[in-house]
């Protein structure tokens, strides 16, 4: 499944998104609030933290999971970013998130968050909710 053009937005407007890995016996973990960017047709989020973070290690090694962001909610695959897509991520971080600061965002951004960078695909028809409730 793709991305509608009303999720892309919504979820690319949103300050911040909720992810839950999902585990071998089908339980959520906890949500981790990240930041999130929207590339194109495409949503991502990183680990400012590196690869050594719980929350991209369960991620990474459970494949799927759930996401929550702009009153949006979805089933995602969690997958590599294409080849060639980290300059446009980085700039889509700065544009997004510079108003706090080239130290805050450097965590996010440059080389070593391109190990780290995670696609959201959707995996299930979303649905959403009023937002502010």
């Amino acid at each position: 499944m793709t991305w509608t053009q009303t999720e892309l937005e919504l979820i690319g407007q949103a300050d911040e998104l909720e992810l839950a890995s999902l585990s071998d016996d089908g339980a959520l973990s906890p949500f981790v609030t990240m930041w999130v960017v929207r590339v194109g047709e495409e949503i991502y989020v990183r680990s400012a933290g590196g690869a050594s973070r719980p929350w991209f290690q369960r991620a990474t090694s459970s494949g799927t999971g759930h996401i929550r962001a702009g009153g949006i909610e979805a089933e995602v695959a969690f997958d590599k970013a294409p080849v060639g897509a980290d300059i446009e991520i980085d700039a889509s971080y700065h544009e997004k998130y510079d108003r706090y600061g080239s130290t805050i965002v450097g965590h996010v951004t440059g080389p070593g968050a391109h190990q780290v960078t995670i696609r959201l695909v959707r995996r299930t028809k979303s649905y959403s909710h009023d937002v502010g409730r």
